[in-house]
């Protein structure tokens, strides 16, 4: 059967049996909702994947719903790069809910993540919204920091890829973001860190290096004063525990 056939067929199924799919503006409404932080409204507007008003994309029930999911994710996290969130750690955070939507086993598991990932979005927004709104150099400080965690970050790279000189994006970068540029290179470096030694077992040593720490010691220290507990205490109090284990 070719393209113009299923979509004839589709068409006629549809009306039939009289089955539509959900209306556009309350759909947009949905995500434009999440983008701006507004939990609430987005649970006013949320909907479990498989009810009524979700078109048919498989034979299979449990796969349709997957399909239904990532489609759904996809613009929530389009949105939200939109809102503000960082291109990088949206795709990753989408990334990660997609894998964990592919080893759902039953339904009642993907609507549990679908109602939790929309929570989740929704507060990240928040709390992006909060912020006052950034400059487009600033914007292309933040994503270029992120992308470069791993690697070493000197002022004159940032500077060269914003087309300003060094003394006024530092300057420029401090009034915007409240901190300086060393201070939030190491916050985000320091939360790396975290995500590291939550789910990966990565000793202490590597992520020091892959984090670009100036030796062991330091990024122990750095941690610890950034967390109030070293790098082992917190591997001990968190390792692991992520949406597998809680369920």
């Amino acid at each position: 059967m070719d393209i113009n056939q299923a979509l004839s067929h589709a068409e006629f199924f549809n009306r039939e049996y009289m089955m539509t799919h959900l209306p556009y503006e309350r759909e947009m409404e949905f995500y434009q909702a999440i983008k701006m932080g507004n939990l609430n409204e987005a649970m006013r507007l949320y909907k479990p994947v498989g009810t009524e008003g979700f078109g048919k994309l498989s034979e299979d029930k449990l796969r349709n719903l997957k399909y239904h999911l990532i489609i759904t994710i996809a613009f929530i996290t389009r949105y939200c790069i939109e809102g503000g969130m960082e291109m990088e750690a949206a795709y990753n955070l989408s990334d990660v809910n997609i894998q964990r939507i592919d080893m759902c086993k039953t339904a009642e598991e993907i609507n549990a993540i679908h109602l939790e990932f929309v929570r989740d979005y929704a507060n990240r927004m928040k709390n992006i919204t909060k912020k006052a709104l950034f400059s487009r150099p600033v914007i292309i400080s933040l994503d270029y920091i992120y992308n470069n965690l791993h690697s070493k970050i000197m002022l004159k790279d940032i500077a060269d890829k914003c087309g300003l000189s060094a003394p006024y994006i530092s300057k420029l970068f401090h009034s915007e973001v409240g901190v300086t540029i060393v201070q939030y290179i190491t916050q985000k470096r320091i939360e790396a860190a975290e995500s590291l030694l939550k789910y990966s077992e990565y000793s202490c040593l590597e992520i020091s290096d892959y984090l670009c720490f100036s030796s062991e010691s330091h990024f122990i220290h750095v941690f610890k004063k950034y967390t109030k507990i070293t790098p082992k205490e917190y591997r001990d109090k968190f390792f692991r525990t992520r949406w597998g284990d809680k369920a």
